[in-house]
């Protein structure tokens, strides 16, 4: 149950403890002496799991196998006041943490919804110490056979919420709610496929147009649209034209000429906005999770006429895109508020109405995410445009001209926060035409 391992001048102990490994250092010793430390190890092991001996909770088992199960007076202590936490204690400890702002709000959503699904795979009275690789495999296992717009989940959805259940765990170890490191290694994922690579309209169309495609690879297509810099006019043109509310316009001009997120371009201020220098600071809080960053990005002088416009009109506040109009299906902005959801409200009209009164005057307010995404689909719906998915199309398509404008991949990075070489990858791709001239350039 205990193997010796040498490395260099110095032996370790290996061994396997509720279906996790561990390693103990036992040092620069004779062969024997590490020898006999080792089958001590193993014999402490047995007793373990013939329940002869028991390890107090609270007591790391590199610990009691150390002190050949032995616990120090402090150590009993420490395990008599320390309660086993129920993973719903658990999960809601780490929640109310974190509900500071020390991490993002859709993030933090995220993570929410990632540790209820563990809640119900282990049972909320599960006490989150114990969590074996066995218990993550299985939670894996059956998650793998759930399925979200009509496909299994992919190993990526399932390795993010892995990774969430990491987070809290070395939260937990700092606060004495979980003990050694959070026992993943060796959890197996399903295999998955990669995603599509970003493409044109006309090669999603050509796609389409073969047929045998589900639905939700027919979305997966659309997921993976890019557009080129003649269909980005066009579609600012019918933007313009079409839009309900003065604030639409500019926002999707300024997504179609930064790259920024849908949550950086509803966090830009008006100040800052400089149209003197000819760059817009965008706020980040993906970058890093210490603390608030930030970027500039160069106003293109499409883009600085489109902000010039807007900005004579500005409803006044201190963000950039807000308003005080009347907006439908806003939660603070719709004509009317009370309304109770399907599983609540009566259902004669009257029950309905009962509850339904005037909204008052609120002033400025910013635009919020759902706000944004509801009227940038409502100004596109009836169009050739609806098929587009959302705010990120436009970042895809910004990286897109610029890559194939020949932008320097720093200044690429520099401009939308790329880290990472998987994001340049995912993200930087060239226009059909000019692969095609490529290769005809080095084959004439």
């Amino acid at each position: 149950m205990a193997s010796l391992l040498l490395k260099g001048d110095s032996y370790y102990c290996q061994f396997y403890y509720l279906g996790r490994r561990f390693t103990v250092t036992i040092g620069e010793v004779p062969r024997d002496e590490a020898e006999d430390f080792a089958g001590a190890v193993g014999q402490l092991l047995r007793h373990i799991k013939q329940k002869l001996i028991q390890v107090p909770a609270g007591i790391p088992i590199t610990d009691f196998v150390i002190s050949g199960g032995q616990v120090t007076p402090v150590e009993k202590a420490v395990a008599a006041t320390t309660k086993p936490a129920s993973f719903a204690d658990f999960r809601q400890k780490y929640l109310d943490t974190h509900r500071n702002g020390s991490m993002e709000q859709s993030s933090f959503k995220t993570t929410e919804m990632h540790l209820r699904h563990f809640e119900r795979t282990f049972g909320e009275h599960f006490e989150v110490r114990t969590l074996t690789l066995a218990d993550l495999q299985r939670h894996v296992s059956e998650r793998a056979k759930k399925k979200y717009r009509g496909k299994p989940l992919s190993p990526v959805t399932l390795r993010k919420e892995v990774a969430s259940l990491r987070a809290a765990w070395n939260w937990g170890a700092l606060n004495a709610l979980t003990f050694g490191p959070f026992p993943s290694k060796g959890l197996r994922y399903p295999k998955g496929d990669e995603k599509p690579p970003f493409q044109t309209w006309q090669e999603i169309e050509r796609k389409l147009a073969a047929g045998g495609l589900a639905e939700a690879e027919v979305g997966e297509l659309w997921d993976s649209l890019y557009l080129r810099k003649e269909e980005i006019e066009k579609l600012l043109a019918f933007v313009q034209e079409h839009t309900a509310h003065p604030w639409i316009y500019p926002l999707v001009c300024t997504a179609a000429h930064t790259g920024a997120r849908r949550s950086e371009l509803l966090r830009v201020q008006v100040a800052d906005v400089n149209l003197d220098d000819d760059t817009i600071l965008i706020r980040e809080k993906k970058r890093s999770r210490k603390q608030r960053t930030t970027r500039y990005v160069s106003l293109s002088p499409f883009l600085k006429q489109a902000l010039r416009d807007w900005l004579a009109v500005h409803p006044g506040g201190q963000y950039l895109f807000c308003q005080t109009a009347e907006v439908v299906r806003s939660k603070k902005r719709s004509r009317t508020t009370g309304h109770l959801d399907e599983k609540k409200r009566p259902s004669t009209l009257k029950g309905r109405m009962a509850t339904v009164r005037r909204r008052e005057a609120k002033g400025v307010l910013p635009v919020t995410r759902d706000e944004a995404h509801d009227h940038l689909k409502r100004t596109l719906a009836g169009s050739k445009w609806k098929v587009l998915r959302g705010f990120h199309v436009l970042r895809h398509s910004f990286i897109s001209c610029l890559a194939a404008a020949g932008v320097d991949q720093r200044i690429i990075d520099e401009f939308v926060g790329h880290q990472t070489d998987e994001q340049r990858r995912r993200y930087r791709h060239l226009m059909p035409d000019l692969k095609r001239q490529a290769i005809g350039e080095a084959f004439a």
